[in-house]
């Protein structure tokens, strides 16, 4: 593999797998990586024939944060143009109009936590490990940590988490609710691929709606999010989906979604 590619792309059926490929450094993010990272995200955007996206890390960890020995000489400016430079990326991810899934195994820290973060969904390996640990460099999460993992499990979770800088273990991120399954290492594809393949059932044009009035919701009050809501359910009713969904369920049949 070129040094050009610390990530990978690989297609398999309707499935794009995104893989770190830094395993000599845990899979360490730098803007390097970032950059190819929005590359591959470009250009998912607009594929159709994609319907889910896992995001995984080659070798012992998923990601171990962000490179630090590339961040050791940033000056102030420059430490806060990479923030907004890797919170863009992690936002475009989020902002994917397919489900994406995190497979974490090994160490998500730092920015490989707020990378994980920034899917749908996680699913851990067991023994895997989580952290925001920046503290312990006198720093704070940059790539959206302290924004998203509030969000994800409440303030007083978020807050331990990211003051402490300890680590917690994949059975304490899923009873904190971070992830949704954790499952034997083995295992770790095979379950992203059958949480994928459920997807798949599903009408993509009503799961795109439900990340866009979760998501965009979060950012409003309740009544702006329930107006919210109500407009993209109208929205709903002029696509073909919604038909054939209605109609296979009133004809008692399994639908057949094109995504239209």
């Amino acid at each position: 593999m070129s040094e050009q590619q610390m990530v990978q792309l690989k297609m398999e059926g309707p499935v794009a797998i995104l893989t770190l490929n830094r395993a000599k450094q845990l899979n360490a993010l730098n803007r390097q990586v970032l950059t190819e990272l929005k590359e591959h995200l470009d250009a998912l955007q607009t594929q159709k024939d994609v319907r889910t996206v896992l995001v995984t890390g080659d070798g012992r960890a998923f990601a171990a944060g962000a490179d630090i020995s590339q961040m050791n000489n940033l000056t102030p400016n420059e430490a806060q143009e990479f923030a907004q430079f890797g919170q863009s990326v992690f936002s475009q991810l989020e902002a994917l109009p397919q489900p994406t899934i995190a497979l974490v195994q090994g160490y998500a820290l730092g920015g490989g936590m707020e990378l994980a973060m920034a899917c749908d969904v996680r699913i851990a390996a067991q023994g895997a490990k989580f952290g925001q640990p920046e503290v312990t460099l006198g720093i704070l999460p940059g790539f959206g940590g302290s924004q998203r993992l509030p969000r994800i499990v409440g303030q007083g979770r978020a807050l331990h988490i990211m003051l402490s800088g300890e680590m917690i273990d994949a059975e304490q991120a899923l009873s904190y609710g971070l992830v949704t399954a954790v499952v034997p290492p083995e295992q770790l594809l095979s379950a992203g691929f059958e949480y994928a393949d459920k997807l798949h059932k599903l009408g993509p044009v009503a799961l795109q709606m439900v990340k866009r009035a979760v998501y965009e919701g979060a950012e409003t009050d309740i009544q702006r999010g329930l107006a919210l809501e109500a407009a993209l359910f109208g929205s709903c009713f002029t696509t073909a989906d919604r038909e054939e969904g209605m109609t296979a369920f009133l004809e008692r049949r399994k639908p057949s979604f094109t995504g239209r």
